[in-house]
């Protein structure tokens, strides 16, 4: 049901894709701190869903869509928005579309799973993966807005390229896990949580 408060924490960072892209065209410094905020507000909304979800007892299947759905959606146009206004250019593409290619594997291949019944359950090593790249594509929209001893995007800029190593790692995981269904080889299944 979606009136639950996890589900419209996670409705909410849906509903601020359009501020979040509007942001972008404001003068820096200012579109600088509204993406930020706008960014890091949605992503607190991120623990904060899951955690009243499981502590309230309030888990849904709408939940269970839209959770992911939501932080996909956010990634992905985060990055378009800062490939298109920087400061994700030169190198630092690869690690951006080594995310955005993992994410479009992992839901499609979560759909199939589920087609044939199969739950494939988030990881904490995807979790932790998550989170950095919330983090890292947070302190990138706040680049040069912040404090000149901060290195913010230098800090963000390694934080990417960590999790799109992340990223891989997990990726592989769920595919092999995938393809051991595809193909009827028996093997160990995880566990919530692993």
């Amino acid at each position: 049901m979606l009136t639950t408060l996890p589900n419209l924490l996670t409705l909410s960072r849906i509903l601020v894709i359009p501020a979040l892209v509007g942001a972008f065209y404001l003068d820096r410094p200012l579109s600088n701190w509204v993406t930020a905020a706008l960014f890091t507000a949605a992503g607190l909304t991120d623990f904060l869903d899951g955690y009243l979800a499981r502590s309230w007892q309030q888990v849904t299947n709408l939940g269970r869509f839209l959770d992911p759905v939501a932080d996909k959606v956010m990634v992905a146009v985060a990055i378009f928005m800062m490939l298109a206004f920087g400061p994700i250019a030169g190198w630092l593409v690869l690690p951006a579309l080594v995310i955005l290619c993992r994410e479009i594997v992992v839901s499609g291949l979560r759909e199939f799973l589920a087609e044939i019944h199969v739950s494939v359950p988030v990881s904490k090593l995807a979790k932790w993966k998550t989170t950095l790249q919330m983090v890292a594509l947070g302190l990138l929209l706040w680049g040069e807005a912040g404090q000149p001893y901060v290195p913010t995007i230098l800090i963000g800029t390694w934080a990417l390229w960590i999790a799109a190593v992340l990223t891989l790692i997990t990726g592989y995981d769920y595919l092999r896990t995938g393809l051991r269904h595809m193909t009827g080889q028996p093997g160990p299944e995880r566990k919530e949580g692993e």
